[in-house]
């Protein structure tokens, strides 16, 4: 791992889930699980057309420094980078605890 490739700040997040006080009602909230520099390796971009509608994704790779903080990292995370919100459907790690790779994809709309 080159630790000069990692020029890029992500966040990556958890969903939580709290109930509302008033209504009683589950609410589903994002809060930060880890911020780090990685690399960014896009992969890919598409479109989609679905149910008439037109959308475009983007697919990349995120690759950091393995850290015990993102050992827990999964798909039902997400991450948030250049102003979009990331969904995390790939997570492996590097070597032995060299360093972990997300593949994520995101609407480039």
């Amino acid at each position: 791992m080159q630790a000069g490739k990692h020029n890029r700040r992500v966040v990556i997040q958890r969903a939580t889930v709290t109930q509302d006080a008033g209504s009683g009602e589950n609410v589903e909230t994002w809060a930060p699980l880890a911020t780090e520099f990685a690399e960014v390796v896009p992969l890919s971009d598409g479109e989609r057309i679905k149910a008439a509608e037109v959308s475009a994704e983007i697919t990349t790779r995120f690759r950091m420094t393995w850290k015990s903080s993102l050992s827990t990292v999964n798909a039902k995370d997400r991450l948030t980078f250049d102003s979009k919100t990331w969904d995390i459907w790939g997570v492996k790690e590097i070597g032995f605890r060299q360093g972990i790779e997300i593949t994520a994809s995101a609407r480039s709309d």
